[in-house]
């Protein structure tokens, strides 16, 4: 029979209160838990559980396994922890130190009653460092993948922020464009402006690039892409904000827009796309005369 398996769930189990109060007070003390909004009660209460599933689950086993049936509640419970922590501002670290700093009450324990058997006393030692790093690091995981559904979510909020489609007028949209144009934003781009096209029933949309920094050949692409998406829903596109700058790459770069009507201002756009539609805007002392 493995020595430590049949000595350091035992122990653990007896000295839980113990190892827990000591556990707390590292804690506590070494303030990490300041970092997010986290209570000084919800630390205790989740040291606590921890714990408890721990003396819970050692009596089977000592290798932690995230695969493992053994291990399903210390994992779904360090993963709920990490992606709270996560969320509440705190970093890698800061998180794997919950699991890590438990390290220090267990080995006092150990020391304490295996001083004597040195082997032993050196076996759990090293298996509780693999356990408890282990868990620590499935931590780390499990924020990391927190953190990037985050960002990504973040990412998908702001490239939506940053396309707004506006009526200019009845029948007229504009699109202002703001920052690079890649495939992804180009799709969101696309989709946007056809929804805007079918709910305001427009025909003609004003696409605005004046705060695109520069147009290359791939970002001249995703032009193209949403100006032949608009027209197979039956709109006419005018792109504005075609600066002399951005007139010159074009022209070097061969990029064919003669089907498409441009304009250097979005003022000058919303003049055409008015004619367009049979409309025209006169000042109030011109009409009075």
């Amino acid at each position: 029979m493995n020595r430590l398996a049949s000595r350091l769930p035992a122990m653990v189990e007896q000295y839980q209160q113990e190892i827990l109060t000591e556990w707390v007070k590292l804690q506590l003390e070494a303030g990490t838990w300041r970092a997010g909004r986290l209570q000084e009660s919800q630390l205790r209460d989740e040291s606590q559980r921890f714990l408890t599933l721990l003396v819970n689950n050692i009596q089977k086993g000592v290798q932690f396994d995230t695969r493992s049936a053994q291990w399903a509640d210390i994992r779904d419970f360090l993963a709920e922890l990490s992606r709270s922590r996560a969320t509440q501002g705190f970093s890698p670290s800061q998180v794997a130190t919950f699991v890590f700093s438990l390290k220090q009450p267990i080995f006092a324990r150990l020391r304490a009653n295996l001083l004597d058997e040195p082997e032993v006393l050196a076996d759990a030692s090293w298996e509780t460092t693999l356990l408890l790093d282990s868990m620590g690091l499935y931590t780390t995981e499990v924020y990391q993948q927190a953190r990037e559904s985050v960002i990504a979510r973040q990412q998908e909020e702001l490239i939506e922020l940053s396309t707004p489609v506006v009526e200019l007028w009845p029948g007229i949209l504009a699109l202002p464009l703001i920052g690079t144009l890649d495939s992804e934003r180009t799709q969101v781009v696309m989709e946007t402006l056809l929804e805007r096209l079918v709910a305001t029933g427009s025909s003609i949309a004003v696409i605005d690039i004046t705060g695109v920094p520069t147009v290359d050949t791939l970002v001249a692409q995703h032009l193209l892409k949403t100006v032949s998406a608009a027209q197979l829903m039956g709109a006419d596109c005018i792109i504005s904000g075609i600066r002399p700058q951005i007139a010159q790459t074009i022209v070097h770069l061969g990029i064919d827009l003669s089907a498409v009507a441009t304009k250097a201002s979005l003022s000058d756009a919303f003049a055409l796309a008015l004619k367009r539609r049979g409309l025209s805007v006169i000042s109030s002392s011109a009409a009075r005369g």
